[in-house]
């Protein structure tokens, strides 16, 4: 599958590439930024996957974060998709912001309305790595994942799903415990159906509950200001949850005061973000 190059501006030294292809498993024609460090130019580099969360496009997290000043400093490429399909024909896909267009979930939708077309997680795990690692200066055994809200969801369940390929995670005030939040059980019961097991493959406090991975490495940060912080991120369940298991080493989990929901606060911490990933993934440089 090939990708056409859409723009392409110089930053940092390296460059700032949007691309648009088809895609097989969201079955519409789909865009996605990436910023390639200089380095890019003579050698695969290791790449970091960002996933936005609700009502974003592939451009909220490059034009707002400020990330690529980090970056290019690890000679690290970002990869910014976007959250939902485009340009589909789904009745009421449009008709609310935390269902539907930019609020994908990245999720496998099961529920026929959904199913052919809302399909983010494949997307992100196998076709969008498949060609970002195939088609461009990626080095695929150094490749990681971050996001942020329904994207810090993304992420972690990624990670936790396919260490293999995502050698670590980082979260920005992530839907820690979607099956029990209003954004993630009106998302999860329009996606995936009734049956609420079938939620738990993508619960972050769930899949760490039947995780058998070895020692993880993942830092989350959160706001105290954050007027999602209760109701919808559950963050405290998170903690709860490390603690119980065990594990609540290998979880660094800050709680940022006075810090809300926005892109002031990302770009405030997205340097130890990007810190975080780079010493991970620098350890697997052959």
């Amino acid at each position: 599958m090939s990708i056409k190059e859409v723009s392409r501006n110089k930053c940092f030294g390296g460059h700032v590439v949007k691309y648009e292809h088809g895609s097989d498993e969201l079955n519409c024609d789909m865009k996605f930024n990436v910023f390639l460090p200089q380095q890019a130019t003579k050698t695969k580099v290791p790449a970091i996957f960002f996933l936005s969360g609700l009502t974003c496009t592939e451009d909220n997290f490059i034009h707002k974060s400020g990330a690529m000043a980090e970056a290019a400093k690890h000679g690290i490429a970002l990869i910014a998709p976007d959250t939902s399909p485009r340009g589909v024909s789904i009745e009421g896909d449009s008709d609310s912001w935390d269902c539907g267009t930019g609020a994908g979930f990245y999720v496998d939708a099961t529920e026929e309305k959904w199913s052919k077309n809302y399909r983010m997680y494949s997307y992100i795990v196998e076709e969008l790595y498949s060609i970002v690692t195939k088609q461009l200066p990626i080095d695929e055994s150094r490749v990681s994942v971050m996001g942020h809200s329904m994207g810090g969801h993304g992420a972690l369940t990624i990670h936790i799903k396919n260490p293999h390929k995502f050698k670590t995670a980082s979260a920005f005030s992530p839907i820690a415990n979607p099956i029990n939040c209003p954004w993630g059980q009106k998302a999860f019961s329009n996606y995936l159906g009734s049956d609420k097991e079938s939620w738990k493959q993508y619960d972050t406090v769930e899949l760490l509950k039947a995780s058998k991975n070895e020692r993880m490495d993942i830092l989350v940060d959160v706001g105290t200001a954050d007027g999602f912080l209760e109701k919808e991120l559950l963050i405290d369940q998170l903690k709860k949850t490390t603690q119980e298991l065990g594990r609540e080493s290998e979880w660094n989990i800050r709680y940022q005061s006075g810090y809300d929901h926005s892109y002031f606060f990302i770009s405030t911490f997205i340097a130890d973000h990007i810190n975080h990933h780079a010493t991970v993934l620098k350890s697997l440089e052959k």
